[in-house]
């Protein structure tokens, strides 16, 4: 066997370079910074973060600035909705950045998963995260261990973070203390004593809004009105959407009442907030704050918003007469169509929306919107001859609607007995579970007492459509009083009039109209 050898090989180039051929290129920098709150104390320290880590970037000569990546009021527990972080990692994968400086694993992120997964994808890359409060550095070998410990500290971190906040939550709502978003609640703003304030130029806007949509009013048209007088919404813009105009008809709120846990987190991690459709408990609290809207008021577009969404074309059709002009035969809505659409002789005409339907479609006519309109002011006119005697008899059925305190007094009674009944079930319950007994006379009891509480329930339930039933009929007359009071003569179609005065036109066979009027009154027009 030969001897092995090395030779050595000399290198054929210089050691002693110039100054410029040493010359490496500067490190491309960033930093990412983040605040979890939108809270003055916390938008100070992001500014503080943006302000600290663009200066020490800058002061490197060695380093070029890229840019501080940041996120304002975000959580640290997912990644998917931090803007700033997402683009940041993209300018990495971009080749825009070499080195990424942050001030802590919390700051970075709250998940071990995404912390370990962004820093892998990074460093992949040959892109460096420097965590400062720790003293990791991503491309060190170790820095594996080191960071997926301490990762796993900051969400357990955020866990405990997540549950102190949900049962400081729970505390407050069963306290009874309401909770509003105050820059984005039109009427309200938070007073000395931390507790809603009115807000009476906003306070008008929402009476405004309650007014105009128990006076018949489309919601899209009213969202239509607030923007054409260029008043914003709730959220500062300048148009507004028919959501935003249907939330504040349905809020609680604003009788002074507030239903708190709407939603719910499912999990502190992911963020993720659902609709509490019962998962979770929730707490009624009543009188929790001054109304600006009344209770009566209140129930009354609960009622009509019911009512119009049960035909949603009242929601979106621009016609006063959408939603108020009945078939005599099925019952159905009359149907707005355009005859000759493109041409001169273009027409408005309304029908029975079932009339086409098969050989058993609708015989009501097809009647020309001018015909319908017509027809309304010969029965407004008649109305109006003799409109002393139609305000006095009207003021009379008022009188009779006025007073509910007998309704409430009995549905308050019957509140109490059901209280009492459901205190009795419960105790019967606890009992059978604490000792044994005769499982039958258990059986028999509990079958008496769920029977006395369901039939209170029903009273109760009955008792309430009687009082809202009265509280409808009340409010329809006083709209029809003040259209009546306010109208001179049946001369013009005017919308505020016909929504005031109408409760709907029924179209008959026999080509005449049944016009049921606010008052309780039945004209009958021929057309």
């Amino acid at each position: 066997m030969e001897r092995t050898t090395v030779t050595v090989i000399e290198p054929i180039i210089s050691q002693t370079l110039t100054d410029c051929q040493w010359e490496r290129p500067k490190l491309k920098v960033a930093a990412y910074a983040r605040v979890s709150t939108e809270q003055d104390e916390q938008q100070s320290s992001y500014e503080a973060q943006v302000d600290y880590y663009t200066r020490y970037i800058r002061s490197n000569p060695d380093w070029e600035f890229v840019e501080v990546y940041a996120d304002e009021g975000i959580t640290g527990t997912n990644t998917k909705q931090r803007e700033g972080f997402n683009r940041m990692v993209s300018d990495a994968k971009a080749g825009k950045i070499d080195l990424i400086l942050t001030k802590s694993i919390s700051r970075f992120a709250r998940n071990t998963v995404d912390t370990l997964q962004t820093v892998r994808d990074l460093k992949a890359l040959g892109v460096e995260v420097i965590f400062e409060k720790e003293n990791i550095r991503t491309l060190d070998k170790q820095c594996e261990v080191l960071l997926t410990i301490m990762s796993s500290l900051a969400q357990e971190e955020s866990r405990s973070i997540s549950e102190n906040v949900r049962w400081g939550q729970q505390r407050s709502m069963q306290e009874g203390k309401v909770v509003m978003a105050y820059k984005h609640f039109l009427g309200y703003r938070k007073g000395e004593d931390g507790r809603p304030e009115i807000v009476p130029e906003e306070a008008e806007i929402v009476r405004e809004i309650y007014r105009m949509f128990l006076e018949g009013v489309t919601i899209r048209n009213i969202a239509r009105h607030l923007t054409g007088r260029q008043i914003p919404t709730p959220a500062g813009k300048a148009v507004w959407a028919v959501s935003t105009v249907k939330s504040i008809l349905s809020n609680e709120k604003y009788k002074g009442d507030a239903l708190r846990q709407k939603t719910y987190t499912v999990d502190y991690l992911s963020k993720t907030v659902r609709k509490n459709n019962g998962e979770q408990k929730q707490y009624y609290i009543r009188n929790s704050h001054p109304a600006i809207i009344d209770a009566d008021t209140f129930e009354l577009v609960q009622q009509e918003l019911a009512r119009r969404s049960a035909d949603r074309t009242r929601l979106c059709n621009n016609s006063p007469l959408t939603g108020k002009i009945i078939c005599g035969e099925c019952g159905g809505y009359f149907g707005h169509k355009v005859s000759h659409g493109k041409d001169k002789y273009r027409k408005d005409v309304w029908y029975c929306n079932r009339k086409y339907d098969g050989a058993a479609g609708c015989k009501t006519p097809i009647v020309p919107e001018e015909d319908l309109r017509r027809s309304y002011l010969k029965a407004l006119s008649r109305i109006l001859a003799r409109k002393a005697a139609c305000l006095a008899a009207c003021r009379e059925k008022l009188a009779g609607l006025e007073d509910l305190s007998a309704l409430r007094e009995k549905r308050r009674k019957a509140e109490e007995s059901l209280e009492k009944r459901l205190k009795e079930l419960q105790a019967l319950v606890q009992e059978n579970a604490r000792r044994s007994q005769d499982q039958q006379q258990y059986r028999a009891q509990y079958e008496k007492l769920a029977g006395a509480a369901e039939a209170q329930k029903k009273l109760i339930a009955q008792l309430r459509k009687d009082e809202l039933g009265k509280i409808v009929a009340r409010e329809k007359l006083r709209r029809f009083m003040r259209a009546i009071e306010k109208c001179e003569d049946a001369s013009e179609f005017i919308p505020e009039i016909w929504n005031g005065t109408v409760e709907r036109g029924v179209v008959m066979t026999d080509s005449g109209i049944v016009w049921e009027m606010m008052d309780g009154e039945r004209i009958r027009v021929k057309l």
